[in-house]
């Protein structure tokens, strides 16, 4: 189950994720944009602490986009993400806008890897038979 469709929908994800992650969180922190810091004071971050911050969304996301570091990237991101969420549930934020963010964002960087790697597919199939068949790949 390796089709073009898969791989190209696959790319496009993850394309997409790439770019929300450098527009909407890592240049406004590394250009050490106002909104950044004032974003972070909002949710209780003392000064400071937004470079350090995109430094490491932006090492995860090189991880992630790398094809032989996508799991490690997507599993270091998916800490970061969580991370994201603590601080929305700490600072009382919306649930479905702020708090669950972190999850779509999760799904879709997931969802994209998962579409565009076979490996990854073979260690987490949708059915039993394409697990019996992963199996027998991941032997050979």
């Amino acid at each position: 189950m390796n089709t073009p469709q898969m791989l190209w929908t696959g790319r496009v994800l993850t394309g997409l994720f790439a770019l929300f992650m450098l527009g909407a969180s890592v240049t406004p922190k590394l250009l050490q944009m106002p909104i950044a810091e004032e974003t972070m004071a909002q949710l209780g971050w003392p000064a400071g602490y937004a470079l350090m911050i995109g430094f490491i969304e932006l090492a995860c996301l090189a991880l992630y986009l790398f094809p032989r570091t996508s799991v490690l990237g997507g599993m270091l991101m998916m800490g970061l993400l969580g991370g994201a969420m603590a601080t929305q549930i700490r600072a009382g934020s919306p649930l479905f806008s702020h708090i669950l963010f972190s999850v779509y964002l999760g799904l879709f960087m997931w969802g994209g890897l998962w579409l565009r790697d076979p490996r990854f597919r073979a260690l987490f199939p949708v059915t039993q038979e394409s697990s019996e068949t992963a199996t027998l790949q991941i032997q050979n």
